[in-house]
């Protein structure tokens, strides 16, 4: 089967580098699927996971959000945020996410909700790619 080469890229550097048969992530347009060879495009991303086919197995990445481009035999995503399975710190992931629920259930005026929900949404794509590794 035909590859292509994938960059997950955030500011900090390079998170993900290698061939793969097939990226699968969410746009904000609606789930894409990638081979070798797609037309070229430009999408926003959502907070989600991007899952990496490769020789039988499937890498995922936890992304918050960002840019996919493709090329017909490159796809780099730049990312505000990206981390392997792999390399994600479960326990804080779960911290986080226990900050957020305790900040959007406070109901406190100086509370910004829409931060809170990003905040809360980032963890739990933290904590689902982190369980959905194998």
């Amino acid at each position: 089967m035909k590859t292509v080469n994938v960059n997950i890229v955030t500011p900090d550097g390079p998170v993900y580098e290698s061939a793969v048969e097939m990226v699968s992530t969410k746009a904000q347009s609606g789930e894409l699927g990638i081979l070798a060879g797609h037309i070229p495009m430009v999408a926003p991303l959502e907070i989600g996971a991007v899952r990496l086919k490769k020789e039988g197995r499937t890498d995922l990445v936890a992304v918050t959000g960002g840019f996919l481009e493709v090329r017909p035999e490159q796809v780099t995503i730049l990312a505000q945020a990206a981390e392997p399975a792999t390399e994600i710190d479960i326990d804080r992931a779960k911290e986080a996410r226990q900050r957020a629920e305790s900040l959007l259930q406070a109901k406190q005026d100086n509370v910004d909700f829409k931060r809170a929900e990003l905040a809360l949404r980032r963890a739990m794509n933290r904590i689902d790619v982190y369980e959905n590794r194998m």
